[in-house]
């Protein structure tokens, strides 16, 4: 029997990298998901976010696992869109025991050359969304009477500076504070908070031009994780005390998993980070 028989998990951003990673393991735990998704592009975002196809393939590797799935393209920064979908989720799949807010996007601009609308996106998203999906999940959580857990994708960015990334961090971090409140207030529920930050994980989020255009001058550059050009592997080296340019996607869904399932009964209100020991050095 898995560690997460018998229960749903709600995860947002599920269509690709992280977020199929979060579905698919803890659907190997036994868990049935309810996956959401944009599955759109971002204008401020340089690079291609998911798309349906993607979703697709997230709702086949779940069904591969003999797990159950119910997928929906929402949008996380719509509040009522994003409520919809939960309740039609745990509607068809009968209950809510565990929340896992992935979705997220990035972008680079020097803080002097910020758009207005980057700052909205970036907020509005990654802030902003993860309340939407945690606000419509409370009551299900709650009324289910057997407790349950949420986990907030935050960044080692909450933890670290770094240039370029003023809108980023400054949502990442806004997750520790929520996350510390709903872990009091949810405490007497035996409903779990924390947050997990990953550093740089190997995902279309960080494997694209515009991340890459941060340690090398130029024009395109080609990249494979396997065989990185000598500035951007020092790039992303350097911020680490692990000899490592960057973690995968299931480094960070262990994580998850350990905090969702009993492994993490007595952890609440914690910020566990995967970030090869970036916040250390």
């Amino acid at each position: 029997m898995g560690a997460l028989e018998g229960k749903v998990a709600l995860i947002s951003g599920a269509a690709r990298g992280q977020g199929r990673s979060h579905a698919v393991r803890l659907a190997e735990e036994g868990a049935d998901i309810i996956a959401l998704d944009l599955c759109a592009d971002v204008g401020s975002v340089a690079y291609p976010l998911a798309a349906e196809t993607d979703l697709a393939e997230t709702v086949a590797a779940v069904e591969a696992t003999g797990r159950r799935i119910v997928s929906s393209v929402t949008d996380v920064r719509d509040g009522a869109a994003t409520a919809a979908a939960v309740a039609a989720g745990v509607a068809d799949l009968g209950r809510l025991d565990v929340v896992v807010a992935n979705a997220g996007i990035v972008s680079y601009y020097p803080a002097d050359e910020l758009p207005p609308q980057a700052w909205t996106d970036m907020i509005e998203t990654n802030l902003n969304g993860v309340w939407n999906l945690t606000s419509a999940a409370l009551r299900p959580l709650i009324d289910g009477g057997e407790g349950g857990a949420i986990v907030f994708v935050s960044s080692s960015a909450a933890h670290v500076g770094l240039a370029h990334l003023a809108h980023y961090s400054a949502a990442k971090a806004g997750l520790v504070g929520l996350m510390q409140s709903l872990a009091i207030e949810l405490g007497p529920h035996r409903i779990r908070v924390n947050t997990v930050h990953p550093t740089a994980v190997d995902t279309p989020m960080v494997q694209n031009e515009a991340t890459y255009g941060l340690f090398a001058d130029g024009g395109p550059v080609e990249v494979t994780p396997e065989n990185p050009p000598p500035a951007i592997a020092e790039g992303f080296g350097n911020q680490h005390a692990l000899p490592t340019l960057w973690v995968d996607s299931n480094d960070v869904s262990n994580a998850v998993l350990f905090l969702v399932a009993e492994t993490g009964r007595f952890v609440t209100g914690t910020q566990l980070r995967v970030d090869a020991g970036s916040a250390a050095k």
